[in-house]
C-alpha cells in the first residue's frame, strides 16, 4: 500500500503541470453564427422578380447596342448614374497616398508589368471595360448610354465583346442574339465576372493565378467556396454591391484600406476551435494558411521579359509553346515563364498600397523597381502576413529621363507605331509617349520590375491547409523571407532559447523535488 501511495503521489506531481497546460490551451467554441446565417441565406434560391421577356421595349430588333442601354434605362431609370460613379466604369479611384497626397489612380492611368498599360492601346485593352467605344482619350464618361449593361447581366453566357472593338460586341450578322439575351438578364454570375477577371493580362489565368476559367466547373478541392459540389458560390456572394458600388480591391491599382472583402465578414476573427490557432489570426491572414498553393488547374504567368520581343525567324514573327500549350516566347511580347501549383510568397500587408507613376524617377540603385508596393511591417498593428503572387517583369525605360516608357502596342493598321503589328521598339515607344504627351529621349533600355498581387481565391479544404511544421521549421520554411520577428521553431535567439530550456529543466527539477518531499513526508508520518 505504501508503494502504491508513493507511485500515485509521484504521478500526480507529474500530471498536475500537464493538466494546467491543457487548461491553458483548452479548446474554445468557434463562432460560426455569421457563417451559418450566410449558408442559410445562400441556400435560398434567388428568383428574379421580373420576366424581362414580357417587356415590349425589349422585343425590338436591336442593331445598335447603345439602344439596348437606353431600353434598360427606360425602366431602371437611376442605374446609369449609379454605374458612372463606380470604379468599374471610371477605372480610377480617389485615394490618399502618403507622399503623393490625394490621387486618382486606376487602370485608366497606372502602369503594370504585364501589357504595361492601356494608354494608346484602349481599342484592344478596353474590351474589358463595362462600356462601349472607349477607343481613345475622347471617350465620354458622362454619357450613360455608353454603358454596357449586358456584359454584367447576361445570364445566357453567350454575350461577348469583339476583339479590338473598344468594348463593342460583334456587329452585323455576327451580332449576339439580343432577344434571347434580354429575356434572360439578371444578377451577375461567375462567368460574367470571369469574362474580364479570368483573362486579365491577355489570357486565362495570366495575371492573378487564383482566378481562371476552371472556377466555372471546379470542385471543392480547387476552391472550397466556388466548388460546384459544395456551396457553388457566385462572385457577388462575397463581392456584394449596393447601388452598383461593388466591394473588393485589386491592389494592382487600388491604394486604400476601404471597401475590402475579408474572410472575417463570414468566419469572424475566431473561426477555429483551438484557441492557439485563433491567436494566429492577430498577425496571420486566413489566406496564408488556407491557400497553400494557387494556379491549381492551369498555369499562371510568373515572369515576362519584354526585352526579347521583336525577334524573327526567317524574317517572320514566331512563337514557342511549352508542353501544356502555354506561350514561352512570342515575337510581339517577348519571353514568359509559367508555373502551376505555385506556393505563394509572403509579405506583411496592412491593406494600403503605393504605386509607381509613369512620371516618377527610377532609382537604379534600388532594383527591381516595384510597380506597386504593398505596405506593412510586423510592428504595424494593422499588418498581417499575406500570401502574394509576385509577377517579375523586364520592361522598357528611358535611361536619360529615368522613367518607365509606355509603348503603343496595338493598332488595326500597319505603320502606326504599334509594336504588335510593326515589331519596332523605337517607333512603339515614341508613339506611346507622344500619345501621353510625355518626354522621350529617343533611347531605351530594359529594367527588372515587380508587381505584387495578394492571393485570395482557390481556398483549399481545411484538411489541406498549411501545417504548423511548414512555417515553424529552421529549413526552407514558408516564412523564411520574413525576418523582422521571432518565430518559435524557426529562429534561434540565445536569450529566449536559453530561458526556455532553463524553464523546462527547472520545471522537471521542481516536479522531482515536490515528489521527493511528498514521499519522505508520507514515510515520516507512517513512522510516527
Amino acid at each position: 500500500m505504501q508503494n502504491l501511495r508513493t507511485v500515485i503521489t509521484f504521478l500526480l506531481a507529474i500530471v498536475a503541470p500537464l493538466v494546467i497546460i491543457t487548461i491553458i490551451l483548452r479548446e474554445t467554441p468557434a463562432d460560426h453564427t455569421l457563417l451559418n446565417n450566410l449558408r442559410e441565406t445562400y441556400e435560398i434560391e434567388h428568383k428574379p422578380g421580373v420576366d424581362h421577356s414580357k417587356h415590349e421595349v425589349l422585343q425590338q430588333e436591336f442593331t445598335n447596342p447603345h439602344l439596348i442601354t437606353a431600353a434598360c434605362l427606360s425602366c431602371h431609370t437611376e442605374r446609369g448614374q449609379e454605374v458612372m460613379k463606380n470604379s468599374h466604369w471610371k477605372w480610377e479611384r480617389e485615394a490618399y497616398i502618403p507622399g503623393k497626397g490625394v490621387t486618382y489612380l486606376g487602370k485608366k492611368t497606372l502602369i503594370n508589368n504585364f501589357c504595361t498599360g492601356i494608354s494608346s492601346n484602349e481599342g484592344t485593352c478596353n474590351r474589358c471595360h463595362i462600356g462601349y467605344g472607349w477607343q481613345d482619350k475622347t471617350f465620354d464618361f458622362t454619357n450613360e448610354y455608353n454603358i454596357d449593361c449586358l456584359i454584367c447581366h447576361d445570364n445566357t453566357g453567350t454575350y461577348e465583346k469583339a476583339r479590338g472593338a473598344a468594348g463593342y460586341p460583334p456587329m452585323g450578322q455576327d451580332a449576339p442574339d439580343y432577344k434571347n439575351i434580354l429575356a434572360h438578364v439578371g444578377r451577375p454570375k461567375r462567368n460574367n465576372c470571369g469574362y474580364c477577371h479570368f483573362h486579365g493580362g491577355g489570357g486565362n489565368n495570366v495575371k492573378h493565378g487564383d482566378l481562371e476559367l476552371a472556377l466555372l466547373t471546379a470542385d471543392r478541392t480547387i476552391d472550397v467556396h466556388m466548388g460546384v459540389d459544395g456551396m457553388n458560390m457566385a462572385c457577388v456572394t462575397c463581392h456584394t454591391a449596393e447601388n452598383h458600388q461593388i466591394q473588393g480591391r485589386y491592389y494592382g491599382v487600388s491604394s486604400s484600406n476601404t471597401q475590402r472583402v475579408t474572410c472575417e465578414q463570414c468566419h469572424t476573427s475566431v473561426p477555429h476551435t483551438n484557441s492557439k490557432i485563433n491567436e494566429h489570426t492577430i498577425k496571420v491572414a486566413c489566406q496564408t494558411c488556407h491557400i497553400p498553393v494557387y494556379a491549381k488547374v492551369n498555369a499562371t504567368k510568373t515572369a515576362w521579359d519584354w526585352s526579347t520581343a521583336t525577334q524573327r525567324k526567317d524574317g517572320l514573327p514566331y512563337e514557342l509553346l511549352d508542353t501544356s500549350g502555354n506561350e514561352t516566347y512570342t515575337s510581339i511580347k517577348g519571353g514568359f515563364h509559367w508555373e502551376r501549383m505555385v506556393k505563394p510568397e509572403y509579405i506583411w500587408f496592412n491593406g494600403t498600397a503605393d504605386h509607381h507613376m509613369i512620371t516618377e524617377k527610377i532609382n537604379l540603385d534600388n532594383l527591381p523597381l516595384n510597380i506597386n508596393t504593398l505596405n506593412g511591417e510586423y510592428r504595424d498593428r494593422n499588418s498581417k502576413i499575406y500570401p502574394t503572387k509576385i509577377h517579375r517583369g523586364k520592361q522598357p525605360y528611358d535611361p536619360v529621363y529615368l522613367t518607365i516608357i509606355q509603348a503603343k502596342l496595338w493598332d488595326k493598321e500597319v505603320n502606326k507605331g504599334a509594336l504588335w503589328v510593326d515589331l519596332d521598339w523605337e517607333a512603339a515607344l515614341r508613339t506611346g509617349m507622344e500619345y501621353l504627351d510625355l518626354p522621350y529621349s529617343g533611347t531605351y533600355d530594359f529594367i527588372p520590375t515587380q508587381l505584387f498581387l495578394p492571393v485570395n481565391h482557390m481556398v483549399s479544404l481545411a484538411s489541406e491547409s498549411v501545417s504548423c511544421s511548414e512555417c515553424h521549421t529552421r529549413k526552407d520554411g514558408r516564412l523564411n523571407d520574413l525576418r523582422d520577428f521571432y518565430m518559435p521553431g524557426r529562429d534561434y535567439h540565445v536569450g529566449i532559447d536559453t530561458f526556455g530550456k532553463l524553464m523546462i529543466i527547472f520545471s522537471f527539477i521542481g516536479v522531482l523535488i515536490h515528489g521527493t518531499i511528498r514521499v519522505f513526508a508520507s514515510r515520516k508520518n507512517q513512522i510516527k
